[in-house]
């Protein structure tokens, strides 16, 4: 069975326009956190190369930091991918739920 990351279930999604919105998401997202949850979070970037770059490492980068000072397992996956003709996404999701997802 071929596997997409956007067939991956999703508690929530974020529409990120810039850094200042990635931020934002990134607290939200430590808060819920990852460990335990069967569903991941979903974020959409708008499909301009340079700021989707910016947005993607603030987000990966920014939840390591978070989860790190939460004293909570960082072991995140996460996936990049086109989402629409506007929007480039990523995927986040606990690695222990990934074997699960029945792929």
């Amino acid at each position: 069975m071929e596997f997409h990351p956007k067939d991956l279930p999703i508690s929530k999604t974020y529409d990120l326009k810039d850094e200042k919105d990635a931020s934002i998401a990134v607290e939200d997202m430590v808060k819920l956190g990852f460990k335990g949850k069967k569903e991941g979070y979903r974020v959409l970037m708008p499909k301009e190369s340079k700021i989707a770059k910016r947005i993607g490492y603030s987000v990966t980068t920014g939840i390591t930091t978070g989860l790190r000072q939460k004293n909570e397992d960082r072991d995140i996956k996460y996936w990049t991918y086109h989402h629409d003709n506007d929007h480039y996404a990523i995927v986040l999701i606990h690695r222990d739920n990934v074997p699960d997802l029945e792929f």
